[in-house]
């Protein structure tokens, strides 16, 4: 779905990316991780075409992603940001239909309310519909933007692909799971997923593809069982863990410290 290769991004006479490359497949549910300032968000950031730098060519659905018409673009692919507006003037089943504002020109249609009210649902934030957005908590609109996001790909004609920069932010423990059992099926329908995450158990537990990043470059790629080493780990964060199967999904378990 998704191949870019050798990405440098440099901020004045810093290297931010050094020689990264991506590969994903469909059906693909990637987890970027990385100590802070690893270049997590700036890849993200530059994979959703969003930050040109460079001549790095990156390839969507066998097509140069800058050459995508940016609304037929916006169709295909949606990214969650880890920084949103606080103060939106409209209830919040507005803000959720701003993701559907690339299927109608002038009037939702009955498709639009659908969708929006499904993601609404999953995201548990149906019943908050009629409020206004500025009223909620952090947590609350984290999930409002969410809802949006995927509201954004609900169209099964096509194969999509999602990039979520740190999504389980504010979230509380019951939201994080919901979280990521969204995007989790999403990618089950031969979708594709590239999230940003802090918890390394969540992404050993959800992902299917590890990036591990430090200082800009890839420390890193592969299964959470061939990323998920106490090496790996601890040469990336500076600092020791244990690595143990998990009790329930004897998946990688990381133990700090």
């Amino acid at each position: 779905m998704l191949k870019a290769r050798q990405i440098d991004y440099k901020h004045k006479e810093f290297f931010i990316l050094n020689d990264v490359d991506v590969t994903l497949d469909y059906g693909d549910f990637l987890a970027i991780v990385g100590p802070n300032g690893a270049g997590k968000s700036s890849l993200l950031s530059i994979l959703a075409n969003e930050v040109k730098q460079g001549q790095q060519k990156i390839m969507f659905k066998d097509k140069d992603i800058s050459e995508w018409e940016v609304r037929e673009l916006s169709l295909h692919k949606a990214k969650f940001s880890q920084h949103n507006s606080n103060e939106i003037p409209l209830q919040v089943k507005d803000v959720v239909m701003m993701g559907r504002y690339p299927y109608f020109d002038s009037q939702p249609r009955k498709e639009d309310f659908e969708a929006m009210n499904k993601l609404m649902y999953e995201t548990d934030v149906y019943h908050l519909k009629e409020r206004d957005y500025n009223t909620l908590s952090g947590g609350e609109k984290q999930r409002v933007h969410l809802s949006r996001v995927m509201a954004q790909l609900e169209n099964e004609q096509e194969q999509k692909l999602v990039f979520l920069d740190e999504p389980l932010n504010n979230l509380d423990v019951k939201h994080q799971y919901k979280a990521l059992e969204i995007i989790k099926k999403f990618t089950q329908n031969d979708n594709s997923a590239i999230v940003v995450l802090h918890d390394l158990n969540l992404a050993a537990q959800f992902a299917d593809k590890i990036l591990l990043m430090k200082g800009g470059k890839v420390s890193a790629y592969g299964t959470p069982e061939e990323v998920f080493t106490s090496e790996n780990i601890t040469q990336a964060y500076n600092f020791p863990c244990t690595i143990c199967p998990h009790p329930v999904n004897s998946n990688p378990m990381i133990i700090f410290g």
